[in-house]
Order: C-alpha cells, then sequence, then structure tokens
C-alpha cells in the first residue's frame, strides 16, 4: 500500500480528473493502536482504500462510513474509535454523535482509542454557460473565481469573447458536458433563447437560470411544454436569475446569479422555480 508522498501523488491524479475521494488522518491515539498519529488513507468514491493504511479492520468500518457519508453531503467527520468498557465510562454507545464526533466501537484486542479526521475532496462543481452575452460572459468570469469549473456553450464565432474556460461547446450540442453538471445559466439575451433553454434543462438535474423577464420565461416554458418538455424540468427554471439584489448592470448581474449559486451550494436548497 503506498505511503507519503505516493498518497499526495494519487491525490492530485484524483483532482486532476475531477475523482472525488476522501482523506482519512489519525490525529490522536491512546493506548496501544496499530496505526498511530499521522498515518493517513486515501478513501474513493467506491469505498476502497487506495493508498495509505489507518490500521486493521478494528477502525475500518467505522472510517469507510464516515467517508461515504462524507462523500454524500460534503462535510468532514471526526470518528473516535473507543473501547466499549471507554465509551460506557462516558455514557455513550457506539454510534453517537456529541459535539461533532461520531463514537464507534473498537473490537480489537487492542483495546486502544483512536481519533480520525475524515475530509471529502470534492471536484468542483461545474456550472454551464449558455450564450455569449455581456452577462454570460460576466457569469463565467465570477464563477471561476469561487470554484467552479466553467463550461461554455456558444457558437464558435463566440467563444473569443471568453477569456478562459474549462470546457468549450460548439453552439447548444451538449453531449459533451460532464455528467453531473449541476448548475446551468441561460444567457443568451435574445440569440437562441429557446435552443439555449431547452438544451439547459434537458442537460442540467439541478439549477437552472435563465437570464430574462418573467413573462420571457413564461413564454419559453409554454414553447418548450407543447414541443415535449418535461414540466418538472421547466418548474426548475428560474427567472429573473440571481438573488434580488437590484442588479442592473452585467455585472451586477453575474454577481447576483453567481451569489445564488453559492448559496445552493452550501446550503442545499432544493431547487425551485420563481413564482
Amino acid at each position: 500500500m503506498a505511503h507519503g508522498t505516493d498518497i499526495l501523488e494519487l491525490a492530485n491524479g484524483l483532482k486532476a480528473r475531477g475523482e472525488a475521494f476522501a482523506m482519512a488522518t489519525v490525529v490522536r491515539t491512546v493506548a496501544a493502536t496499530a496505526a498511530k498519529a499521522g498515518a493517513k488513507a486515501l478513501i474513493r468514491a467506491d469505498g476502497s482504500i487506495s493508498a495509505g493504511w489507518i490500521g486493521g479492520g478494528c477502525a475500518r468500518g467505522a472510517v469507510l462510513r464516515a467517508a461515504r457519508e462524507a462523500l454524500a453531503d460534503g462535510q468532514a467527520r471526526l470518528v473516535s474509535v473507543q473501547p466499549m468498557d471507554v465509551l460506557a465510562e462516558q455514557g455513550l454507545r457506539p454510534g453517537d454523535d456529541r459535539d461533532g464526533i461520531k463514537f464507534a466501537r473498537n473490537m480489537c484486542p487492542s483495546h486502544g482509542t483512536m481519533d480520525v479526521f475524515v475530509e471529502p475532496v470534492l471536484p468542483r462543481p461545474c456550472v454551464l454557460v449558455c450564450g455569449a452575452s455581456p452577462v454570460a460572459v460576466a457569469v463565467a468570469e465570477l464563477a471561476a473565481r469561487f470554484g467552479f469549473s466553467v463550461a461554455i456553450a456558444a457558437p464558435a464565432d463566440d467563444q473569443s469573447r471568453f477569456a478562459g474556460a474549462d470546457l468549450r461547446l460548439d453552439g447548444f450540442d451538449l453531449a459533451g458536458l460532464p455528467p453531473g453538471t449541476a448548475f446551468a445559466v441561460v444567457a443568451t439575451q435574445g440569440r437562441g433563447d429557446e435552443a439555449a433553454l431547452r438544451a439547459a434543462v434537458g442537460a442540467v438535474a439541478g439549477y437552472v437560470a435563465f437570464v430574462g423577464s418573467h413573462r420571457k420565461a413564461a413564454s419559453l416554458r409554454e414553447a418548450l411544454a407543447a414541443d415535449g418538455a418535461e414540466p418538472a424540468s421547466l418548474a426548475r427554471v428560474r427567472a429573473p436569475a440571481g438573488l434580488d439584489i437590484g442588479a442592473v448592470t452585467p455585472e451586477e448581474i453575474a454577481l447576483s446569479i453567481v451569489a445564488e449559486m453559492v448559496e445552493v451550494r452550501r446550503r442545499g436548497q432544493k431547487v425551485v422555480a420563481e413564482p
């Protein structure tokens, strides 16, 4: 099993490929334990330990459970694996949570205590930006600063308006969009609105924002519904896009949109269309 710099190299490779994983680090031990403070293990989304070592089966099950949970909700965890009698002395049982610590039973003969910090490392969320309007350009630039990877869907002749992007798609053919893309901003502003919105709601299962008025969005929803689009997908479209901050300029509108995406991402809000 790999150790030290090998773990960091593997972690960097997984980050570059956009693959989620969890890093488990032993932060404290009491009495005899197989692994010592500082020991690390890299746990992939399928539950396999690809590098490092944090001890035998005594702690493995609890740490793997914590890793699965951390990858599911994006929150780090501290797991304390203790002998049953030590848990009982504290009025605890396996599976209890107290002060942010998850407690588990150590069933090994060593009867030591080991605290393990489990941190998820998730790929950057991808935002699909449709169109090449000033708002689209501003959203792409600002979203990248806030940790989003950016996919641009715009005609080839308009791609030069964007200084940088992680992925460029010619027009609104989204076949090359990364699976699991959870954010889309349609900022075509009169140039291919219907085609872009149809593509976005078909490819993105989460947040979809349309830069335009309530009336324009309602008209597009009706047209797409008549064309066979699923009502549930259309109901997710937020219009006007972004938080209500009184935005006027393209940069201000982009700020309101990216702020809303951050809110959805961090608070795990349900995506509900504006009335």
